[in-house]
């Protein structure tokens, strides 16, 4: 049996003792039913994993003893961030917890012309904790020890007007050239529209902070077929899938 990874995101450290959060004792001890004894891989983002051994179960709580830690990354030579136009259901969780399997580092949720999720206040902040939520069990399935950043969700003006290291990428069906001709770099920032793409209005923006256009050929994809299929354009050209 696979031994169950599970994210703690406070410090670890070997032969001490820690309590899981609520959420992963709930997990572990209600849903996996695991017993003391059992082991458990740790991650907390510091890009190294953990055995852990579990020496008490309660109702509500799974505490363990750190046995081992061990440098483990799997991360991509790429910094990838993902700017990813808002969509509607189930399609942006597909996108976050595919393109953090991909090896994206951060993602910003935006606002565009054509988007058609309307999010603010509290309704806003609770689907930024779920999507980071998503993020992180991501993460456990992938193997990854990093844990990438969803970013505050903000409009598409805002995003271009930042400051930002690395090269701005457009995902624009209307581009002439492909990934393969994009300029070598160690870190790029993805812009994918939502449902619908970008106005022309907003393509003539982004072409006006510099961003390169690109094409993933003669095909329209939807949304979230589009992002998944960039990111894997730039680590095929780029970064660590061959």
């Amino acid at each position: 049996m696979r031994i169950p990874r599970i994210y703690h995101p406070e410090l670890l450290q070997v032969n001490e003792i820690s309590s899981l959060s609520e959420e992963a004792s709930n997990h572990t001890g209600r849903v996996l039913r695991l017993q003391p004894g059992a082991l458990l891989e740790l991650f907390n983002g510091d890009d190294h994993q953990y055995q852990a051994e579990i020496i008490a179960v309660t109702k509500k709580r799974v505490t363990v003893k750190v046995l081992e830690k061990v440098f483990a990354s799997s991360e991509s030579p790429l910094q990838i961030h993902l700017a990813q136009g808002i969509s509607k259901g189930d399609r942006m969780d597909f996108v976050l917890q595919k393109s953090v399997e991909l090896g994206v580092t951060s993602i910003t949720p935006l606002f565009t012309e054509r988007c058609n999720v309307k999010l603010s206040g509290e309704r806003l902040a609770k689907k930024q904790e779920q999507w980071q939520k998503i993020v992180i069990s991501a993460c456990e399935q992938s193997g990854r020890n990093t844990v990438p950043e969803v970013k505050p969700a903000m409009n598409l003006q805002t995003w271009l007007q930042q400051k930002r290291e690395g090269l701005a990428v457009t995902l624009d069906p209307l581009a002439t050239e492909g990934f393969g001709k994009l300029p070598k770099h160690g870190a790029y920032h993805l812009l994918i529209g939502p449902e619908g793409g970008f106005s022309e209005s907003e393509i003539e923006q982004t072409k006006y902070y510099k961003c390169y256009a690109v094409q993933l050929g003669p095909r329209i994809l939807r949304t979230e077929t589009a992002a998944l299929a960039a990111v894997t354009a730039l680590q095929s050209h780029f970064g660590d899938l061959a």
